[in-house]
C-alpha cells in the first residue's frame, strides 16, 4: 500500500490528524494495533442498550478547551453537564463513619459529558473518513528509511504494511520508544521516550450501573472521596435518559490491583460504595472494572508509577524534525498547551496536520 501519510495511532490525535488532513484532499492511511479506535478513550454499554459509560476520559470543559467545544459542536454531538448536586460522602479512617457534607463541592466552570459517551467523539470522527483509510488489528512495530527515500512500515512479523512518503507517530512516546527505526533515531530522543510518562496510563476505573439512583434519593450527589480505598474519588456516572450509575478511580497501585485480581477489585468496590450509600450498592446491574496499566497498547511497566504532578508535555526542539521532517510526532504527550487531555490531543493533531 502506497500512501502520502501513513498515521500511526487510532487515538483521538491520530483520528482527527486524519480527519484534517483528508479534509484537505490529503492521501493517508490510519493503522491500529487494537481492533477498536480511540486508544484511551473507551464506552461500554448497558445491556439493553440504553447508553454508553466512559471507562477512560469522561468530561471536557467548553469554557477551556476550545478545539474540543468545536469540534463536538461541529460534528454535532449532544453535552450534558456532570451531575454534581446532593452532599458529599468523605471516608477518612478504616474505623470510622464516612462523613456527609452537605454543601458538596460545587465547582466552576461545570464539568460536561457526551451523550453516548467519548466514544461518541471517537465514531463521529471514524464515520467522516472512508472505511478504506482505516486500518485495525495491524500493528507498526518498524519504520524504515528505503533508497529511494520512502518510508517503509512493517508489522512485527517483518511483513510490510505500508510506503509513505511521510509518518506520524500518534503514539504516546514510551511506546514509540519500543519500536524499531531504520536508520537508528538519536539515543537522546529513545531516552526522552522512556522518560515521558503516558497520562493516566497506571490508572484503573471502576464502573456499577444500577436500576435505580439511590444515591439521590438520601440527598447524595455520588461524589465522595477516601483515603481508606480502594477507590479514592467517585463520582455519579449516570445517563439523562438512561441507566444510573457510580464510577471510581482506584488508589491502589498498578502492582496491588494486579495481585488482587478484578474480581476481587470489584467486590471491595462494590462494599465501598456500600459503606458510602447505602447496601443497596451491593446490587448492581453490571460492574466493570478497566485497569490500564495492564494494557499494553496502552501503557508500559514505565507507567505503573505514576508522575507525582502533571508532566511539562511538548516536543523537544532537537526532535521536532526528525528524518528530515518526515517523520512526525503526535498524541496528546506532544501537545505544548494541554498535554495530556483530549483537548493536547486535538493540539497535537493540528499541528501535525501542518507540516504535511
Amino acid at each position: 500500500m502506497r500512501t502520502a501519510c501513513a498515521i500511526v495511532g487510532g487515538g483521538l490525535s491520530g483520528l482527527y490528524t486524519a480527519f484534517l488532513l483528508h479534509r484537505r484532499g490529503v492521501d493517508c492511511q490510519l493503522f491500529e494495533a487494537r481492533e477498536r479506535l480511540g486508544g484511551r478513550i473507551l464506552s461500554v454499554g448497558d445491556a439493553q442498550g440504553t447508553g454508553r459509560f466512559d471507562l477512560g476520559p469522561a468530561w471536557f470543559w467548553p469554557d477551556m478547551q476550545p478545539r474540543l467545544r468545536k469540534l463536538v459542536d461541529g460534528l454535532g454531538l449532544a453535552a450534558f453537564e456532570q451531575q454534581t448536586l446532593g452532599a458529599v460522602m468523605v471516608e477518612r479512617f478504616k474505623l470510622e463513619a464516612p462523613q456527609r457534607y452537605e454543601r458538596g463541592f460545587n465547582m466552576e466552570p461545570r464539568s460536561m459529558r457526551l451523550q453516548g459517551g467519548m466514544q461518541a467523539l471517537v465514531d463521529a470522527l471514524a464515520a467522516s473518513l472512508p472505511s478504506s483509510r482505516i486500518h485495525c488489528n495491524l500493528q507498526v512495530s518498524t519504520v524504515r528509511e528505503t533508497a529511494e527515500g520512502l518510508l517503509e512500515l512493517s508489522g512485527p512479523d517483518g511483513a510490510r504494511v505500508a510506503v509513505a512518503d511521510r509518518v506520524i507517530l500518534a503514539l504516546p512516546p514510551r511506546l514509540i520508544a519500543r519500536m524499531t527505526f531504520t536508520p537508528a533515531l538519536p539515543e537522546a530522543f529513545a531516552r526522552w521516550c522512556e522518560n515521558t510518562p503516558t497520562w493516566m496510563a497506571g490508572q484503573a476505573k471502576c464502573l456499577a450501573i444500577y436500576d435505580e439512583p439511590f444515591w439521590l434519593g438520601q440527598g447524595l450527589s455520588g461524589t465522595a472521596s477516601s483515603f481508606v480505598g480502594p477507590m479514592m474519588e467517585m463520582h455519579d456516572a449516570s445517563l439523562p435518559d438512561g441507566r444510573p450509575a457510580l464510577f471510581g478511580f482506584m488508589g491502589l497501585s498498578a502492582a496491588a490491583r494486579k495481585g488482587l485480581g478484578e474480581e476481587a477489585l470489584k467486590g471491595a468496590a462494590l462494599a465501598q460504595w456500600a459503606r458510602l450509600f447505602g447496601p443497596q450498592a451491593l446490587d448492581p446491574v453490571a460492574v466493570h472494572l478497566m485497569d490500564w496499566a495492564q494494557q499494553p497498547d496502552t501503557a508500559t511497566p514505565a507507567d505503573w508509577e505514576p508522575p507525582l504532578g502533571h508532566p511539562a508535555y511538548g516536543v523537544p526542539a532537537a526532535f521536532a524534525a526528525l528524518w528530515s521532517g518526515r517523520l512526525i510526532l503526535s498524541g496528546t504527550e506532544t501537545a505544548v498547551e494541554q498535554g495530556g487531555y483530549l483537548e493536547g490531543a486535538l493540539e497535537a493533531a493540528e499541528a501535525a496536520s501542518l507540516r504535511i
